[in-house]
């Protein structure tokens, strides 16, 4: 009997495709093995193994797999089940969820571009097909799979290049050079026996040789060779720099057969075992909140931890873990922004040491996949940190899953699909495996509120902020009045201005919140209001100073600025607006001792960046950190005691139906930076509408008047939490066809679901990368079966692709959008 397999291919397709199963690797295909698959006419790629059968599909003539990548699954069963939730509730494919899933050295392909590796030295002969691939690789160092296919002409080339991968020869591009770090390190030992006799012998022959004579010296001592049986390791790198001598010293060592190198695989996962310390004792409060928790998990699969800023959520985290671990179980840890895995990571490591893996987008490919590879084993962590694509990972099994800061909208993924939000993942992942999760924030959002208090999710709540800090005093400025009295420097009212100063005279540190990055949002002609636009996106450019640019925040194309303006040749270009890169500027003016930093996604573009600017505001080596909403985010600091809000308007004034939400938790978010040990910590809010309802409740930290009157108003309109949110995006390079084709489906839509369509609109930006977009709204009620809403969406895009005018539209949904 023949063997087939259907397989998910990294493509956008709705189902699965079957191959047959070449007879050689017929008994070693399992569910979950990567297979390499030729698809359309001159393209291969890794697919993954759904089914193993026997029937032959019947509509397409069945071609081979060309090669078995593994030996054993590299997913679990689970995680199936996860793929096909995700892909069902998102609107979008399997294929989708598995390009977004794993990492891209587990998913080669005709498009991959490879890099050779300046740094490789074969340990094994290499065979005449790898070597065939690094002589072309020496000639041109970058190239794609398809070319080098070419150029070698050799067939089923993607098995030669995983080899080389193996083996890092080579690198899959698309990765930041500096983070690859060497698989094996060079060791030093002494060729032949180790006893006092010969060493006697060797230090005489050597005695005419002194720097040599040192050397050997220098290991005896640092190899302990005398005293042990076995001698202990001692690195090349490490023994020259003990007996600072030059490497030609020890080649001449090896030379006379006395020393031999040898290379020793380190890993790239941080082996190196830190010292474990005991866990901090929990204070009354949070042993009540911990407790409390522990209760409600006994009835509630999910529960919310609603505790003020700086409250020490993070302990009773630490405790909950340790507890879940005992029990032999795995904890996830999710967290929005890269830059507090960077903060929290230490305070894990000081408690649970190498049982703690850390799985985020900054980490290089290759250690992506040695981290995946891990967690597939028995051995896998016991606890991952990371960011929303963490969910992705193998479990063997679940216990936990904390989201911290549980609001933030960068748990949602907003382009390209499957457009999930990880929270909700999280909490799906987790019923699965029958574990528990827990939500910690000090501003929940609305939808998780509205569980917590209507008793679907438990309620715990943790009010006093850790050793009782006070909550800092929020102190809000007209900055309305006073631009009319001409009284502002720049974006700083006299106010902020004067407790800045205070704060560095004593040695105290102060963080600036700007929502924007960049130098100014817009450039103008004064003369006649011309204002520079990207060519691709319906956006102004925003102008960079440090790279003396334009640049769109959309598609990232830069252009020059030009020396005058192209509608009436006017030379008097201006400025409007400020971003964080204008902020930085006006301060070193203002403060020119000062130490100031940014931090924002410019500055913050690879994993060492974002450590190190946090390292040195920890450190006290910069005063001052300007930063967009990346500092609001649970990042804990000793000495601040100044946080400036330069200008709240920004977050009120934008037409969404969360905005009053978001600015509440990024105001009461950005002021719990303030204060700490001892100290009350002080917030200058800067805004024009000093009578804006949230502006009092953010002072009076009044999180649930807030909520009140947003729930009201939600319910009077139709939105989550009382219904759920479908956007519906069409895209097309051609805006009339475009306006035509999206009229035709909402009307289809209507057609369907009555006046739960809105639109078709257009979104706040319009066109990006060249194609125009319009967006239907599509509001459901809470209780309705989503499935069947599922079913007749696809079956009206199914009708317009169909039609023969409106096969070049793109269509795509944003469900449960941010």
């Amino acid at each position: 009997m023949k063997k087939y397999v259907d397989v998910i291919l990294p493509l956008p397709l709705p189902k699965y495709f079957t191959y047959s199963l070449p007879d050689e690797c017929a008994e070693e295909v399992e569910i979950g093995c990567r297979v390499i698959v030729p698809f359309g006419r001159k393209k291969f790629y890794t697919a993954i193994v759904r089914n193993v059968h026997y029937c032959a599909p019947t509509e397409y003539e069945v071609k081979e797999i060309s090669a078995l990548l593994d030996a054993s699954p590299i997913l679990l069963p689970t995680q199936f089940k996860f793929w096909e939730w995700l892909a069902d509730y998102y609107l979008c494919t399997q294929g989708d969820v598995y390009k977004a899933a794993l990492p891209s050295g587990l998913k080669l392909e005709s498009e991959t571009i490879v890099e050779y590796n300046p740094d490789f030295e074969a340990d094994t002969p290499l065979s005449e097909r790898e070597q065939r691939i690094l002589d072309l690789l020496s000639v041109d160092s970058q190239q794609c799979v398809t070319k080098l296919e070419k150029e070698s002409d050799m067939k089923n080339i993607l098995t030669v290049i995983k080899s080389l991968l193996d083996k890092e020869a080579i690198f899959v591009k698309e990765e930041l050079r500096r983070t690859y770090k060497p698989k094996t390190e060079a060791r030093v030992r002494l060729a032949g026996s180790a006893d006092e006799k010969r060493l006697h012998i060797l230090f005489d022959i050597l005695s005419r040789a002194p720097k040599q004579l040192a050397l050997l010296m220098k290991y005896v001592e640092c190899s302990g060779v005398l005293g042990r049986e076995t001698p202990k390791e001692v690195s090349k790198k490490e023994l020259l720099q003990r007996a600072g001598v030059s490497p030609s010293i020890l080649n001449g060592l090896v030379e006379k057969k006395i020393f031999e190198i040898y290379f020793h695989e380190v890993g790239r996962l941080n082996q190196q075992v830190k010292d474990v310390v005991e866990l901090n004792a929990l204070n009354e409060f949070q042993q009540r909140a911990h407790d409390e928790i522990i209760q409600s998990f006994q009835e509630k699969n999910v529960c919310l931890l609603h505790g003020v800023t700086s409250s020490g959520k993070t302990e009773v985290y630490i405790h909950l873990i340790e507890e879940t671990i005992r029990q032999g179980k795995q904890v996830l840890y999710l967290l929005p922004e890269i830059a507090l895995t960077t903060q929290i990571t230490e305070r894990l490591q000081r408690v649970f040491g190498s049982r703690l893996g850390i799985y985020h987008s900054k980490f290089p490919d290759a250690e992506r996949v040695e981290i995946w590879r891990k967690q597939l084993g028995e051995k896998g962590y016991d606890i991952i940190l990371g960011v929303r694509s963490s969910v992705f990972l193998p479990f063997r099994d679940l216990g936990l899953v904390i989201v911290d800061e549980e609001h933030e909208n960068t748990y949602k993924q907003q382009d390209p699909a499957p457009r999930y939000h990880a929270r909700n993942a999280a909490i799906v992942l987790a019923a699965m495996y029958g574990a528990k999760t827990l939500l910690g924030t000090a501003t929940p959002s609305i939808e998780t509120w509205q569980n917590a208090t209507s008793g679907k999710y438990g309620f715990v709540q943790l009010k006093e902020r850790y050793k009782e800090i006070q909550l800092p005093e929020i102190i809000p400025v007209d900055i309305k009045e006073l631009h009319r009295k001409r009284r502002m420097v720049g974006q700083f009212s006299p106010l902020l201005i004067q407790y800045m100063k205070e704060a560095l005279e004593q040695k105290e540190q102060v963080i600036l919140f700007q929502n924007r990055r960049g130098f100014a949002p817009m450039v103008e002609c004064r003369t006649c209001g011309w204002v520079p636009k990207c060519k691709n996106c319906d956006v102004s450019l925003t102008y960079h100073k440090g790279i003396n640019q334009l640049t769109c925040h959309y598609c990232g194309y830069t252009y020059q600025l030009p020396k005058s303006c192209p509608a009436c040749e006017g030379t008097e270009l201006v400025n409007r607006g400020f971003g964080t890169e204008k902020i930085e500027d006006d301060i070193k003016v203002l403060f020119p001792e000062a130490a100031v930093a940014r931090m924002d996604l410019d500055t913050t573009r690879t994993r060492a960046a974002y450590e190190k600017i946090i390292a040195d505001f920890e450190q006290g080596k910069t005063d001052i950190l300007i930063g967009t909403q990346m500092v609001s985010k649970g990042l804990d600091f000793d000495h601040v005691s100044i946080v400036g809000i330069l200008n709240a308007d920004t977050m009120l004034n934008y037409p969404d139906f969360r905005s009053y939400e978001r600015a509440f938790q990024l105001m009461a978010q950005v002021a719990g930076r303030a204060g700490r040990k001892n100290k009350r910590g002080r917030v200058v809010l800067q805004t024009k509408s000093i009578e804006h309802p949230i502006i009092h409740q953010v002072i009076g930290n009044n999180y649930e008047e807030m909520v009140d009157g947003q729930l009201a108003e939600r319910q009077m309109f139709h939105y989550p939490p009382y219904y759920r949110l479908v956007y519906v995006y069409l895209k097309n390079h051609n805006e009339s066809l475009l306006d035509q084709m999206a009229a035709v489906m909402a009307d289809k839509l209507r057609m369907v679901f009555g006046n739960r369509v809105l639109g078709p609109d257009k979104p706040p930006v319009a066109r990006i990368q060249t194609l125009f977009i319009k967006k239907i709204v599509l509001k459901i009620e809470q209780n309705a079966p989503m499935g069947r809403a599922r079913e007749l969406l696809q079956r009206i895009q199914k009708e317009m692709l169909e039609d023969e005018r409106y096969k070049s539209l793109i269509v795509y949904y944003d469900v449960d959008p941010m």
